[in-house]
């Protein structure tokens, strides 16, 4: 009856409207107001500072920082150009492209929003001067984002790792092979719907450009190799990568391009802030709902009725991706995270499901979440930028999202797929 009772008045408020960080302090406040338990709430300042003070968290707006520079700093135009040299000539064309460029930018933000709304920007422009139809064109674009959170270094992973304990670096290992997969799916979508649509594609491969391309954008493809290298060298913690991300990105915009000046640095730190705030506010209300959770057991009877509903572990773990794909419909990424991960960490932990394999499978479930309507922030924020309705561009993304879901029945059904570069690296 708690159980129900905590869980159906969040879900009410949601439904309602009303913030996700609101409704997770209304909800926990709420419960302890109604059973008069007011010296608990005295915890209330305590819970909300520890959930926010995790040294991992600290990357966070390292991270939003470095895609905010990318995107202001003339690099996303330098990476696309080279994306295009190598794939602008496979059928689909810009479409491909567009997927390319995703993945190169991925292992630089680990934001899909960043890269939705600074890359995306590009690759729309490019499409659209090229003719491509703007339902095509903002579909891809919508899709390939999603691939940024998945592909190390991943904002999400950084999030899941200071809620569960888990290795950040192994996280980030877990998700370069997912991450490649699901590029080949949407890539593999495109060149469908470009066969069926007769799209454009280029005569024939122009070697000349893709090395001038190449090294126009060579400092700028460095950094996910400086990131990746630094972890696993022992320069800088996957926290710390955050920071120098950022101070590379800042000094290719600063110094080698000269697209950023001192002018601009404060309105860049401004918007920095505010994307921050906007995560760590979530992230602070749900602290504490997490310990009303803890609190009144919810895990431990959420795990009792799942494993009592199916002693199979393949039919719980289809239950909880079913759970979060439809929680990803009406909820941003970072709140499905951090409301989910404390109820069903436990339920994964007793069907013996290895909690790096649930992270990956976790970030796939909130970033499919991104591009289903009615709260996906990727849809509007390209469907903005693209001038198209959102009702179009969800039509559109049909034929992606069943590129992704198929990923992600791998992920589910093979651990291996996640887990088998993290345990070769790790290997004793």
């Amino acid at each position: 009856m708690t159980t129900f009772l905590i869980l159906g008045t969040l879900v009410l408020l949601i439904i309602l409207g009303v913030p996700i960080a609101l409704a997770l302090g209304l909800t926990s406040v709420g419960f302890y107001v109604l059973h008069g338990d007011y010296q608990i709430l005295a915890m209330l300042p305590q819970r909300m500072f520890s959930a926010t003070t995790g040294f991992t968290l600290l990357a966070i707006p390292f991270f939003i920082l470095a895609g905010l520079l990318m995107n202001t700093g003339g690099i996303t135009e330098r990476i696309f150009r080279f994306a295009n040299a190598c794939v602008g000539h496979v059928r689909g064309g810009l479409g491909q492209v567009n997927v390319l460029a995703s993945l190169f930018f991925s292992g630089m933000s680990g934001a899909a929003v960043a890269d939705a709304a600074g890359l995306g920007q590009v690759e729309l422009k490019a499409m659209a001067d090229k003719g491509y139809d703007p339902d095509f064109s903002a579909a891809i674009t919508a899709a390939s984002s999603t691939i940024g959170p998945v592909f190390p270094p991943s904002i999400p992973f950084v999030l899941y790792a200071s809620i569960t304990g888990v290795s950040v670096s192994k996280l980030f290992l877990a998700g370069v092979v997912p991450g490649v997969l699901m590029a080949i799916a949407l890539m593999a979508a495109v060149y469908i719907i470009a066969l069926r649509h007769k799209m454009p594609r280029a005569d024939h491969i122009d070697w000349k450009e893709i090395w001038f391309s190449f090294w126009d954008a060579a400092l700028s493809l460095l950094t996910p190799a400086i990131i990746i290298m630094g972890i696993f060298g022992g320069l800088f913690t996957p926290t710390e990568a955050g920071v120098a991300a950022s101070a590379y990105a800042m000094f290719l915009s600063m110094v080698v391009y000269k697209e950023i000046s001192l002018r601009q640095l404060p309105g860049i730190f401004w918007d920095t802030l505010q994307h921050t705030i906007r995560v760590m506010f979530v992230i602070a209300a749900a602290g504490f709902f997490g310990w009303l959770l803890i609190h009144q057991r919810v895990p431990d009877a959420l795990v009792a009725s799942m494993i009592g509903f199916s002693d199979s572990p393949a039919v719980i773990l289809a239950i909880v991706v079913l759970i979060l794909l439809v929680l990803g419909m009406f909820l941003e990424g970072i709140a499905v995270i951090v409301l989910t991960v404390p109820l069903f960490a436990p339920v994964m932990a007793q069907i013996g499901v290895d909690p790096i394999q649930f992270g990956v499978i976790m970030i796939m479930c909130s970033m499919m979440g991104l591009l289903t309507p009615p709260v996906g922030m990727v849809i509007f924020a390209v469907a903005s930028v693209a001038n198209i309705s959102v009702g179009r561009l969800s039509r559109a993304l049909v034929p992606y999202l069943i590129g992704l879901a198929f990923v992600l029945v791998l992920v589910v059904a093979v651990p291996a797929v996640s887990l088998w570069l993290p345990e070769k690296v790790f290997a004793p």
